[in-house]
């Protein structure tokens, strides 16, 4: 389901319990200097990255502050973010002239306990090439290194490395749970270009490998995924960043399962098998 830009008004674009991906959370919340927003999702955990601009952030009794390093986009320094359990009130303060924070959520009852991911504790991983048209960078807001402090919640920030080329390849999908070959994982992206006048396609063809769609993506489109495969590609001239959000059924570390027609690609392109088992 593609969802192009528009003012969200500080208002979820993904809501809990949404009909197409229930499993996850997304809002877009725009504050200017010294503004403040409070939110609490019961049910769901949530992360607050930054896109843009700098905040203080209180989660309980929990105070962190001068979250984010970036200015004017998202190529513009590292990611940070905050970790918010199921049901707690975060509130945001906007310190910077003007801030964009995006909330990733993945449906979770247990509450946990919040804690802050600066910049040196996010996982990075490269892979792909030139020469395969892959080339791309990953970084883990919550990864690997966060397992044992979050329930079901994945977040990732994607960009492709160079202009043009594909992302999300060989085509995959995770919409069954059927362990240990797939898990199921609903899936949210917002889309960046740089420049932010350049656009792409996200393609989605369904599980059983029937004639798919492709979508027209431009900066800000927001695209979630509950079923089918589901690779991108990036008009050449242009960069692309997409913002990741998952969140697993039954289940945190997410199993992939390639379309068998392409998956042989695992086998050519550089680093992919790292860069699926950081997912896991």
């Amino acid at each position: 389901m593609h969802i192009g830009p528009f003012n969200n008004q500080n208002k979820a674009i993904i809501d809990v319990r949404d009909a197409n991906v229930p499993l996850t959370y997304f809002n877009i919340v725009k504050l200017t200097r010294g503004d403040r927003f409070e939110y609490a999702t019961p049910g769901y955990e949530t992360c607050i990255v930054p896109a843009t601009g700098q905040i203080d952030t209180v989660v309980t009794d929990v105070t962190v502050e001068k979250l984010g390093l970036r200015g004017d986009d998202v190529w513009d320094g590292e990611p940070e973010g905050v970790y918010v359990p199921s049901g707690v009130t975060a509130e945001m303060i906007c310190l910077s002239e003007a801030a964009e924070i995006f909330v990733a959520g993945a449906k979770f009852d247990q509450t946990l306990t919040p804690f802050a991911i600066r910049a040196s504790d996010i996982d990075k991983v490269q892979y792909g090439s030139d020469e395969t048209k892959t080339h791309r960078k990953i970084k883990h807001i919550l990864g690997q290194r966060q397992a044992d402090q979050v329930g079901r919640l994945l977040v990732s920030e994607l960009f492709t490395v160079g202009q043009g080329g594909w992302s999300g390849f060989p085509p995959h999908k995770h919409d069954t749970d059927r362990l240990p070959d797939e898990t199921r994982h609903d899936e949210v992206y917002n889309f960046r270009f740089k420049p932010d006048h350049g656009f792409g396609m996200q393609l989605l063809q369904p599980s059983d490998g029937s004639r798919g769609e492709a979508v027209h993506i431009v900066d800000g489109s927001t695209f979630a995924i509950k079923a089918g495969y589901h690779p991108c590609v990036v008009a050449p001239g242009y960069e692309m960043y997409y913002f990741t959000i998952l969140g697993g059924l039954s289940q945190r570390p997410l199993m992939q399962y390639f379309q068998p027609e392409h998956a042989w690609q695992i086998e050519t392109i550089p680093g992919i098998k790292d860069m699926v088992a950081k997912f896991k």
